[in-house]
């Protein structure tokens, strides 16, 4: 099946749409002035799934959808933000002291996750012309993947599944709520189907292919950090999304990196960025430079993230180019020291001459001590990634140990 980038993009601009109207309703009922950081939708199996959602505790509500739109929503807040929040729309309640929520706390909850997701879902039944019917909400409170619909999990085993992710921020309080779709798999993706000729189209089982690749790619970039380092490192996240191109910066923390920055020429091309925050950063030096530095980096340890930045990026992409029977260059590693939105907003402005939307691969790195923590973004060149798919044979998709010099 081939899906049409542009009907993709409209879906997800009314998730954006969506989540606005919900963070509208949040400020008006509550006082507390809230914005939506980043939407965006990712193609997820349960590996992915598990890796986004496990470890964390949300508090929120699960709201089936029908008739125009089919699947399942949830609106879910951390622990404390939910705590503030039932503290304002519900005085008196029990919000958290003794980690509970009484039955005041919990119905507040459902009030204002019923109008937030009502008012998400009103832009998808008018852009659709059909009524979307909404289930009364089921208060949860759940960690990691129990949090999302029943059986979402089970589906993302037996195939991919489609997520809406909207994040939602207060402006002057410690306040995260995140909004969660999952449509119904099949109708969604009749909805984005493509003929097979269609110049905007990619090929689905392809992409999710391109996906593991993109994994085993970080995996290998680990191991290198291990091999060059002697620290035990792990692929914690990692995960395609689609998103505009002008919210590809807003998916960086908002925190001072170190490392590295690259564009890859070739099928595909675009740009690879190697982050890691600056306690990290210290912490590579610390473990490849033979003498102790005055300066917090200095010469020595910026030489030193761009030759890790440089060895990373090749266990990334020589796996790329061997499944594509393909050549993959690279730019030399340009040293990067900023805010994570700084050192993305270039790629994207670049990128943005050509393309709305961006395929964004999201790695995190990180080690069982949490001695450092790394980010990897791979943004392709929408037209280069689609001929990387139209020229993917899938049965050579295990062949990702790269021949080097027969490669560069």
């Amino acid at each position: 099946m081939r899906v049409d980038i542009q009907s993709l993009g409209t879906y997800n601009r009314l998730a954006q749409e969506g989540a606005e109207h919900a963070a509208a309703s949040l400020t008006q009922m509550t006082g507390i002035e809230t914005y939506v950081d980043v939407t965006n939708v990712t193609l997820m199996s349960k590996r992915d799934v598990e890796d986004v959602f496990g470890g964390t505790e949300f508090v929120g509500v699960q709201i089936g959808l029908g008739g125009g739109l089919s699947g399942e929503t949830a609106l879910a807040f951390d622990r404390d933000s939910a705590a503030s929040i039932v503290d304002v729309l519900v005085p008196g309640a029990s919000a958290g002291d003794d980690d509970t929520f009484d039955e005041m706390a919990r119905s507040g909850v459902k009030e204002i996750g019923n109008i937030m997701m009502g008012g998400f879902v009103d832009g998808w039944a008018d852009y659709l012309a059909a009524s979307v019917d909404m289930t009364p909400p089921t208060y949860v409170e759940r960690d990691g993947t129990d949090v999302l619909p029943n059986g979402a999990l089970d589906r993302a085993e037996e195939e991919h599944v489609f997520v809406f992710e909207s994040q939602m921020t207060a402006v002057d309080e410690q306040i995260d709520a995140y909004i969660y779709m999952l449509p119904e798999y099949g109708a969604f993706a009749e909805m984005l189907e493509a003929s097979d000729d269609h110049e905007n189209a990619i090929p689905m089982d392809k992409l999710t292919v391109f996906d593991e690749m993109t994994r085993q790619g970080a995996e290998r970039a680990a191991e290198n950090v291990s091999s060059m380092t002697g620290i035990e490192t792990d692929v914690d996240v990692s995960r395609l999304s689609f998103v505009p191109i002008e919210d590809v910066p807003n998916t960086a923390r908002d925190e001072v990196y170190v490392g590295t920055v690259m564009e890859f020429k070739g099928t595909p091309g675009g740009y690879l960025a190697i982050l890691f925050d600056e306690p990290s950063a210290r912490t590579i030096v610390d473990a490849t430079v033979p003498m102790e530095l005055d300066e917090p980096l200095g010469d020595m340890g910026e030489s030193a993230i761009q030759e890790l930045g440089n060895i990373m990026t090749s266990g990334f992409i020589d796996g790329w180019a061997n499944v594509l029977e393909t050549s993959i260059d690279h730019t030399p590693p340009e040293l990067v020291h900023d805010l994570g939105t700084a050192i993305l907003s270039p790629i994207a402005g670049r990128l943005g001459q050509s393309q709305e939307y961006a395929f964004l691969m999201d790695s995190t790195v990180v080690t069982p001590e949490g001695e450092f923590n790394c980010e990897i973004y791979a943004i392709p060149d929408e037209q280069k990634l689609k001929e990387a798919l139209d020229s993917l044979l899938v049965e050579r998709s295990d062949q990702l140990e790269a021949n080097r010099e027969s490669i560069f």
